[in-house]
């Protein structure tokens, strides 16, 4: 198995032997053999775990497994620990998707910081089948179906040339320490579902259904190559212009076939979804002047042409709250009862008012913001914030703060600043909410 991966890192440019690779390792079966296989190449490598604190102690036994194992080895040690569940409401996504979104970004800073080059992931064959499987019922194209990358931008995967068979046999051979998830046999997640029920019965089918998944898995990779080159220079052709403003020739883009198609992946990457392709498309014909807008930029149906342009950001002026009445949010002041409740949205923010004074001000984020986050023990770079929480380009240049003095009191729409929370003192509250 080294052999085979030792073949697979170097014919596939993954990395080299001088590289400093930083492992994700939760401390299960397939990111031990990660660890086991790096330790063995005596590769330059550290260390990441992630607490997403979402199996009460379980979850801080995998940390102490992995801290204690890298002690023992010598081995750099990172850890975090993630309020997962709250971020998961607050974005209104699933729980996986809060947690893949906390630890890459996570991964991501910790590479930055300490001159890693790559981050590798420890997913292998079957988890290309499942995700195969996962997209397809869901609905998706190509770029669904190609399964997980090898290599894509700073994360690597070193040990997607092993389905789950072979680690499970080289990890019994080998005497491989290793955490048992056993949220991993919880039915209730779609993956788990796709895992233990659905490809069981298709390998009843085809024995090999995870090779032929991988096989197809980069068939696909290879055919949306093929598209994306093809879309480029289509574009090249078509697109008439540079900067912010963007013209396309409406009767020559009715000649392209299927034309659905090519207009999608001309315009998807300016914010446009497959939705807003249709309504272009029926409206080719129709009167000058309609208008359709992504998050970024704006279309105009002109007589001839589609006027492709980004939307210009309106310049903000920072407001100066001098008693409460001149707030620009809905507010409420609330007598603290013993019945009283807290919403939890984004979208509210509860301050206890007598630690709050006037003049209180309005103004967009600048970097060098810093503030502590309601729940966190230490203070956080509100740049830091907004990567962790996946904040957009275009969205980040909208964020606003509130402050009174120095201090943050709400990175509005988002978090308040944690002194200013509600304990079992507070007598007053102060309730602002944003649309």
């Amino acid at each position: 198995m080294l052999e085979k991966f030792i073949s697979y890192y170097q014919n596939n440019n993954l990395f080299t032997k001088t590289d400093k690779i930083l492992l994700a390792v939760s401390g299960g079966k397939d990111s031990m053999l990660l660890l086991n296989l790096f330790d063995q190449q005596n590769l330059s490598f550290g260390v990441a775990h992630c607490n997403f604190q979402l199996r009460g102690d379980d979850a801080n036994k995998d940390e102490q497994f992995v801290r204690q194992f890298c002690a023992n080895n010598n081995i750099t040690f990172y850890t975090t620990a993630f309020n997962t569940q709250e971020y998961a409401t607050e974005k209104g996504v699933s729980i996986q998707m809060a947690a893949r979104d906390l630890r890459y970004n996570w991964f991501e800073r910790i590479r930055q910081e300490n001159n890693y080059k790559y981050i590798a992931i420890a997913h292998h064959k079957n988890d290309v089948a499942e995700t195969m499987l996962i997209n397809l019922t869901k609905g998706t194209g190509l770029a669904g179906l190609h399964g997980i990358r090898k290599k894509n931008g700073n994360v690597i995967r070193p040990i997607l040339c092993f389905n789950s068979v072979e680690i499970e046999n080289y990890v019994k051979e080998n005497n491989i320490s290793y955490r048992e998830d056993l949220s991993n046999l919880d039915v209730k997640y779609i993956r788990n579902t796709i895992r233990h029920n659905i490809i069981p019965e298709l390998e009843k089918i085809n024995p090999a259904l995870i090779e032929t998944l991988n096989n197809t898995a980069n068939q696909f990779l290879n055919d949306e190559k093929i598209i994306s080159d093809k879309i480029a220079k289509e574009k090249k052709q078509l697109f008439i212009g540079d900067g912010n403003t963007l013209k396309i020739e409406i009767e020559a883009l009715k000649k392209l076939e299927p034309l659905t198609s090519y207009l999608y992946y001309f315009i998807r990457d300016y914010g446009f979804n497959s939705s807003d392709v249709a309504d272009i498309i029926e409206n080719l014909e129709g009167q000058s002047g309609k208008t359709f807008n992504s998050n970024t930029h704006q279309i105009v149906k002109d007589r001839e042409f589609l006027i492709l342009k980004e939307i210009a950001e309106n310049v903000f002026e920072s407001i100066k709250i001098k008693f409460i009445e001149d707030l620009p949010f809905s507010y409420k002041l609330i007598d603290v009862t013993d019945g009283f409740e807290i919403e939890t949205s984004s979208q509210y923010a509860y301050l206890d008012a007598d630690k709050i004074q006037f003049p209180m001000i309005l103004r967009e984020w600048i970097n060098g913001d810093v503030f502590q986050p309601l729940g966190m023990k230490g203070n956080k770079k509100v740049s830091d914030f907004l990567i962790d929480n996946k904040i957009s380009l275009i969205n980040k240049k909208r964020i606003k703060v509130l402050e009174s003095g120095s201090q943050i009191l709400w990175l509005v729409g988002l978090r308040i600043d944690d002194k200013l929370k509600i304990t079992p003192s507070t007598k007053k509250v102060l309730l602002l909410s944003v649309n």
